[in-house]
């Protein structure tokens, strides 16, 4: 009778901590976000979302403000449509500004807010306009190439 009830305890034990790091991978892979704030829904624009996906955090002065809910292409503009749910304790001015950033050289991207200085609030259901698409890695290094190309063509031409 003693060693099935130990059997009882490890197997609860291996279940709780089975539970435990599946919580973590999906929190770590920002697939699981636990907030029971109310929020407000905006949209933006821009030209290219780089590596930007659904969940992705939305940061004022590195403090987690939203999530990207959804991401949608607008066949009209050829632009990406980001959905975001901003929680209703942060109140951003109208004129506000969204860039696409990046964690680290290679990490995630996430949509950095800067306020702005209006006297009114963004709402339910507002677009904010003032957008700055992401930085795409490969098109730097392709005009840092192409740059360096141009200099080396220009300098090797033989004076006459």
């Amino acid at each position: 009778m003693q060693a099935s009830k130990n059997d009882v305890w490890v197997g609860l034990f291996v279940l709780l901590g089975a539970a435990a790091l599946v919580f973590l991978a999906l929190q770590s892979a920002n697939l699981l976000s636990l907030s029971f704030e109310p929020t407000y829904k905006v949209t933006a624009r821009f030209d290219n979302i780089g590596g930007l996906k659904p969940k992705a955090a939305v940061k004022s002065a590195g403090v987690v403000v939203g999530r990207v809910e959804a991401i949608s292409f607008d066949d009209k503009t050829f632009q990406a449509t980001v959905h975001m749910a901003l929680e209703k304790r942060y109140a951003f001015p109208k004129d506000s500004s969204l860039k696409i950033l990046t964690s680290g050289l290679l990490g995630d991207q996430y949509i950095g807010i800067e306020a702005g200085a209006d006297e009114a609030n963004l709402a339910e259901g507002d677009r904010i306009t003032a957008t700055q698409s992401a930085v795409v890695l490969e098109n730097l290094i392709g005009q840092f190439l192409y740059s360096k190309a141009e200099e080396g063509g220009s300098a090797a031409a033989p004076a006459p």
